[in-house]
């Protein structure tokens, strides 16, 4: 019997489960069958890897090739952190990552935002051995983003091997600056769950 495809939605800095289009697409992949979970990470206005990290891992439990992820900003790199650290032989079907970084960040205001940043930016973090643990992924930015620069793709496309995807006009995707719902991720992971089905044929 085929297990049901399970879908982990990670939200990034300030944010939560009911921001942006999250509720959107929540609701878009609960009609298509998937299993949806959309988590609160610990403090979000604190974001911390020690946190963060180990959260998404008691989330998830036992990942498997049914199993998915969707990341917005920090949420990317707590997605690719967590894929780092599993085990040997360990394969997840796939990820969509939306307006994600790890070479750098833009337009921050203060000491306590840039050591935030810091933190997420100077951690190390191994993408080849992430990508061991990932089939398939696509990385959504846009050409406006005010504080992920367009270059930040190339870790992505080269490292992860991820599929590439530019919007236009859509900021930090954020809800607020207007984006509720963004069917490119929908059409993103429906494109690696249908990979997924002819692969194994």
């Amino acid at each position: 019997m085929r297990m049901q495809k399970r879908v982990f939605v990670i939200h990034g800095w300030e944010s939560h489960p009911k921001d942006g289009w999250f509720p959107w697409l929540k609701k878009e992949l609960v009609a298509a069958g998937f299993k949806v979970f959309v988590p609160q990470l610990p403090k979000p206005d604190e974001p911390k890897i020690k946190n963060w990290v180990p959260k998404l891992n008691r989330v998830v439990g036992k990942p498997d090739a049914e199993t998915y992820f969707v990341g917005h900003s920090l949420g990317c790199q707590t997605i690719v952190r967590y894929l780092e650290a599993l085990p040997e032989g360990v394969m997840v079907g796939g990820a969509v990552f939306v307006g994600g970084f790890f070479k750098r960040l833009t337009g921050l205001e203060g000491d306590e935002e840039k050591n935030i940043a810091y933190e997420w930016l100077k951690t190390p973090i191994d993408l080849k051995k992430a990508k061991t643990h990932l089939k398939k992924s696509v990385a959504i930015f846009s050409d406006d983003d005010p504080f992920v620069p367009l270059d930040n793709e190339e870790d992505f496309k080269n490292i992860l091997g991820s599929k590439i995807v530019i919007e236009h006009g859509k900021k930090h995707f954020a809800g607020y600056t207007g984006t509720i719902e963004l069917p490119a991720t929908l059409q993103a992971l429906h494109s690696i769950a249908k990979y997924r089905r002819v692969q194994s044929n």
